[in-house]
């Protein structure tokens, strides 16, 4: 794509996200297709902004390490003998190669004393300092202290690792302070994960977020299963923040019925939330692509990589506190649960590939958005005010639907 298509092509997208939500409309196709587009958000959203990687929970203990591959930056998180948690690149800082090449020796996750490269045996400690490089006494002036592992820009918020990759963001702490506030009472740093899936995924990473934050889907392609418990239609989003979005997906009075009388399957209840917090789904993306979702009993993280225009990595998991795993019906429940997981997210699996098809066809035309889809056109405006560099304002108003709106 030329430099003048890549031009107008934003200024579609900005023109786009500017219209009122009444008269909302979908995005280009070829920013969902295109790769010259998709390494323009790679420098304007994503090396910008904040990517989570991991969750505590999966570098447990000292040692305890987990390879990442983001943007095409092979990294490693690990927590090293002090207990804390680092992102270390995996580049070789002799002859740059990746020390836990995908499909090597060395597994993507494990706990492991040092770190060390299997080319040349440099060999590192878990703080990224360089332990021993043997042959090296010919180098003149050499010192083992310069040449570390490099580290990228990390930071550990709310359980969660995150990296920056150009160095430059604002401090999560204050980026997602109402976010921090609107998910405390499930201190998700103390949970731990109890179900890992991972997925190859055949679409754009926005196709991905676009249908992980709008519930009008349930009427359609979850009619059998979440739409029973949380109808599309009763589903409403709170006014716009400039780093995330939050969205309420209410159960049904049946619902909050039988969980009342202990008919819900499921893991024991989390203490301390509001009658609000107690009875809903809470749904957050957390610019441009945490995806976090808190319910009565569990979170469930959403992990995304975008790999390219038209392919994401992805790993689901489900968060529990950690005195939920000694239940004497541990096992079973974890059973149950996993499939439940694994059917509504194969749900979305088809249906999001088929958008990504569909966007290729040329009969697609910009369509129109239902007010349930109030996030696709909040997601618009953040990736349009990315492009301008700067975020959207936090909104001084009511939201637009569900009962806290303005009469």
């Amino acid at each position: 794509m030329s430099t003048a298509g890549l031009d107008a092509l934003a200024r579609d997208v900005i023109a786009t996200a500017a219209l009122p939500l009444g008269r909302a409309r979908t995005l280009p196709a070829a920013v969902y297709t295109a790769e010259d587009w998709f390494d323009l958000e790679r420098r304007a959203v994503f090396e910008a902004g904040w990517m989570c990687v991991a969750h505590v929970s999966q570098v447990p203990d000292v040692g305890s390490y987990l390879a990442v591959d983001l943007l095409g930056e092979p990294m490693v998180v690990v927590r090293d003998k002090a207990g804390t948690i680092r992102v270390l690149s995996r580049v070789c800082a002799h002859r740059a190669m990746d020390i836990m090449p995908p499909g090597g020796a060395v597994p993507e996750k494990g706990r492991r004393a040092t770190l060390t490269c299997p080319y040349h045996s440099w060999t590192y400690n878990l703080d990224g300092s360089l332990r021993g490089c043997a042959q090296m006494q010919g180098a003149e002036g050499f010192e083992k202290k310069d040449w570390p592992l490099q580290a990228f820009r990390s930071e550990v918020w709310q359980g969660f690792v995150f990296v920056n990759l150009d160095g430059e963001a604002e401090p999560l702490a204050s980026q997602y302070a109402d976010f921090a506030a609107a998910i405390a009472p499930w201190d998700i740093g103390a949970m731990e994960i109890a179900i890992e899936m991972t997925w190859d995924c055949a679409f754009n990473w926005k196709v991905m977020v676009e249908n992980w934050m709008e519930s009008y889907h349930h009427i359609g392609a979850h009619a059998r299963t979440l739409n029973l418990t949380m109808p599309g239609e009763k589903t409403w989003s709170e006014a716009e923040q400039p780093h995330f979005i939050k969205a309420h997906l209410p159960y049904t009075p049946e619902m909050r019925a039988d969980l009342a009388a202990g008919k819900v399957p499921g893991f024991a209840a989390i203490e301390g939330l509001s009658d609000e917090q107690a009875h809903e789904w809470g749904l957050y993306l957390g610019h441009p692509c945490f995806m976090l979702l808190t319910t009565h009993d569990r979170v469930i993280w959403y992990r995304l990589l975008p790999d390219g225009a038209e392919k994401c990595r992805l790993l689901t998991t489900t968060l529990v506190k950690r005195q939920t795993k000694a239940a004497p019906d541990w096992d079973q429940v974890l059973a149950a649960e996993t499939e439940m997981l694994r059917a509504f997210h194969t749900e979305d699996m088809a249906v999001n590939a088929a958008v990504q098809r569909g966007l290729h066809s040329r009969m697609a035309v910009r369509g129109r958005l239902s007010h349930l889809e109030e996030p696709v056109w909040l997601i618009q405006r953040h990736l349009a005010a990315r492009l301008q560099g700067h975020y959207p304002e936090k909104a001084r108003r009511a939201p637009y639907y569900g009962p806290r709106a303005a009469e």
